[in-house]
């Protein structure tokens, strides 16, 4: 097996932004589906409120877990459910680690950490997801593109709101209040004992009055 090169949350094939000069962002959030994983009401009743639409990366793990919630967010029409990987692990080939976490050793550990969930989402949204984020966003290039041969394109982030939902609501409101055009935005909705969501609401609200438009990024070009 060829050796991998490449470790980290932007390594060759991963999408990191909008192709896009105007003022066009695009929200993600990660619902992982480690020690942690609650579920943030806040991001889903302003967003709803709202009408802005978001991707959520949503793990198996935290579907066990929270079987109603992830019912409800994949009936609602401004969310589309995308991929967090059947156990929330980095992506890599030979079992590296991230956060303390091991990665997938394996080809044939990539496909059960990718492909199960995607066929679990797609039975309840009926629609296959089309990107996938692996826990922690953590890869090796030769993982990505294993993914890639599935069919599902590997998306990362131009900017860690909430810093794994371990920032304060101060410094949560700056990240996203700093964005500019083109910008992938990650959070987590996983964590609602933390004050992030505080934070990022304020940030939106600022986007929002700045003239910023929220979109989603299967309806965009990526780089």
């Amino acid at each position: 097996m060829p050796t991998p090169q490449e470790w980290g949350e932007s390594v060759t094939g991963v999408k990191t932004r909008l192709k896009t000069t105007e003022k066009r962002i695009a929200l993600t959030f990660d619902l992982c589906g480690g020690r942690t994983d609650g579920y943030d009401r806040r991001y889903v009743d302003y967003l709803t409120q709202q009408k802005i639409p978001a991707t959520v990366f949503v793990a198996g793990a935290w579907i066990d877990r929270h079987p109603e919630e992830f019912k409800e967010l994949s009936g609602n029409p401004l969310f589309v459910l995308e991929n967090h990987g059947t156990r929330h692990r980095p992506c890599s080939i030979n079992g590296q680690s991230a956060y303390g976490i091991s990665g997938t050793e394996s080809p044939e550990a990539i496909y059960e950490e990718v492909e199960l969930n995607a066929q679990r989402i797609a039975a309840h949204t009926h629609k296959k997801p089309q990107f996938y984020r692996s826990g922690t966003a953590y890869y090796d290039e030769l993982a990505v593109q294993l993914v890639q041969e599935l069919g599902y394109e590997v998306l990362g982030f131009t900017i860690a709101g909430d810093k794994g939902a371990t920032a304060s609501a101060d410094e949560t409101e700056a990240a996203v209040s700093g964005a500019q055009p083109g910008d992938i935005i990650l959070l987590h909705m996983n964590r609602p004992e933390k004050p992030c969501a505080d934070g990022a609401l304020n940030g939106f609200e600022y986007l929002k009055n700045a003239g910023y438009e929220f979109v989603l990024v299967e309806n965009e070009e990526l780089e």
